[in-house]
């Protein structure tokens, strides 16, 4: 790791506003490319899929239980099962 530089004061606040300008660049890059991800068109489910859970097999329906949204914890490839709090699967 090089050592940082030491500068004044103002030297600083110059290299910190530069900064600044790139992080909101990036920002707006970023916010840019989520909105175009939110944009992105839906395609229907019309397969019927089932699923293995703690009440057995269910079809997707089943799982929303009447909620607009589901959340699916998709944990990195493993092994072994990674167990999910039920408070937060809920």
């Amino acid at each position: 790791m090089q050592p940082h530089k030491i500068v004044s004061r103002e030297r600083w606040i110059e290299a910190r506003k530069a900064h600044l300008a790139h992080e909101k660049e990036f920002t707006r890059a970023r916010d840019r490319l989520s909105e175009e991800r939110r944009a992105l068109p839906w395609v229907k489910v019309d397969k019927a899929y089932l699923f293995d859970g703690p009440n057995g097999r269910q079809s997707l329906g089943d799982l929303f239980k009447g909620r607009s949204q589901l959340i699916v914890h998709r944990p990195a490839i493993s092994s072994t099962p990674i167990p999910v709090s039920r408070a937060a699967s809920t």
